[in-house]
């Protein structure tokens, strides 16, 4: 058999049996499936974030104070993260997983009996901060365990599982808040816990690959590659920071569907379950059309696909701020859908392809820490524009700030993919 060596971005022809809308799943090794099948059971149980607007309300928390709680859940995704793809390179994936999965289920208890506001940040703080460290050891793993040109797959595989678990969460969300927020937080501990257990019994244990990496790091004290246990491997990588603040912007915008949708579904005098259905279409969608697209997708350049999929996310969260039904909101929320499915995969990719093998672990943590700097933008600035200077500013301005943020990736793509065709990661 002969092969050959091609470009990243580059198309690449697939054979006849790739157009089967699974193929692009198949083959992965164990630890893939393992993750695979913890994430959707521990998404089933992800309700007390999109519903947690909610529950504040019906413990007497007004809007003016909900950016208080919001924000302080937000400010746990600046710590999580860092620290997760820490202990991922310099301890274990593993262990690393274990210790973000069970601190969320402590935290999701000590959310719910909390008996105040100040005590509810608190409680928020350590639950976004836990439940943020198991995903940089999760896509460290990933990286480990899939060959380069197959991590975009990977990566959507990853959010495909997400999907799965959320759309079974989205019809469980609605049911069980209007029987009793208690239920969304015994099933959230619960899922959780349940994945630690998949993880403690079928991960195989890295401490002994980890160990190694670090001696190997240890040694490479001159030379390309990057050296020391920090993120300063990270920082000194100057296409790592171009690339990081865009990848900010669009998360900052995605996140207000957790955050601003649910102020808007509420403002215009809707129920809870009308966001349980929000959340449940952008599942639905996700979970139908993920496998087909990144087959089908995958044989085109990533960064015209990544664009056009970027534009979609940025249009469909902006027209929120003309959504004031339910059918509206619906159809808003599968434009941005359809975005989605079309990028699955391919940020995640891409920063593994840049990682150097010793320090996958902190790009995926810098990754995910850009996501929660995102996230709690959205949970304390964007809640506040929304509230003191009013929804249209905050939807249409970010949707400026989404054409500048894909323009700044098309800019870049082209370094991108010289740099990734040189390290042959």
């Amino acid at each position: 058999m002969t092969t050959t060596s091609v470009r990243p971005g580059e198309r690449i022809p697939r054979p006849h049996t790739r157009r089967h809308p699974l193929a692009a799943f198949a083959g992965f090794p164990k630890a893939i499936w393992v993750i695979f099948t913890g994430t959707v059971v521990n998404r089933i149980g992800f309700l007390v974030g999109p519903f947690l607007v909610f529950f504040l309300g019906s413990r007497g928390v007004s809007t003016d104070q909900t950016p208080y709680v919001l924000g302080a859940l937000g400010a746990g995704n600046l710590v999580g993260p860092a620290v997760g793809g820490w202990l991922a390179d310099r301890h274990s994936r593993k262990l690393t997983m274990l210790a973000g999965l069970l601190g969320t289920a402590a935290a999701q208890g000590a959310l719910f009996i909390a008996p105040n506001v100040a005590t509810m940040a608190v409680a928020a703080i350590a639950l976004s901060a836990t439940a943020t460290m198991v995903g940089p050891a999760a896509y460290a793993t990933l990286t480990d365990t899939v060959a380069p040109e197959r991590r975009r797959e990977a990566f959507a595989l990853f959010g495909w599982a997400v999907n799965i678990g959320t759309a079974m969460a989205g019809v469980l969300g609605g049911y069980l808040a209007a029987h009793g927020y208690w239920m969304l937080f015994a099933l959230d501990a619960g899922t959780s816990l349940a994945f630690a257990v998949i993880v403690a019994t079928q991960l195989p244990s890295d401490r002994a690959a980890r160990i190694a990496e670090r001696a190997a790091a240890a040694q490479a004290a001159t030379g390309s590659t990057p050296g020391g246990s920090g993120y300063g491997v990270v920082f000194r990588d100057r296409l790592a920071r171009k690339l990081m603040p865009l990848f900010g912007i669009q998360l900052f915008i995605y996140s207000l569907t957790e955050s601003a949708l649910p102020l808007a579904i509420r403002t215009d005098g809707l129920p809870a379950s009308v966001m349980g259905l929000a959340a449940a279409v952008n599942a639905g969608l996700v979970v139908a059309l993920q496998p087909l697209a990144t087959t089908y997708l995958s044989r085109f350049p990533r960064t015209p696909v990544y664009i056009f999929g970027s534009i979609l996310i940025a249009l469909g969260v902006a027209l929120t701020g003309v959504a004031h039904t339910t059918a509206a909101y619906a159809a808003t929320v599968a434009l941005w859908s359809l975005g989605e499915v079309a990028v699955g995969g391919i940020a995640g990719a891409l920063i593994a392809d840049l990682a150097p093998s010793q320090a996958r672990g902190r790009y995926q943590g810098a990754f995910s820490w850009t996501w929660g700097v995102a996230r709690f933008l959205a949970l304390t600035l964007g809640t506040t524009v929304y509230t003191l200077v009013g929804p249209g500013f905050l939807w249409w301005g970010m949707l400026a700030a989404g054409v500048g943020a894909i323009a700044g990736i098309a800019a870049l793509g082209p370094a991108i993919d010289r740099r990734t065709a040189e390290s042959g990661s």
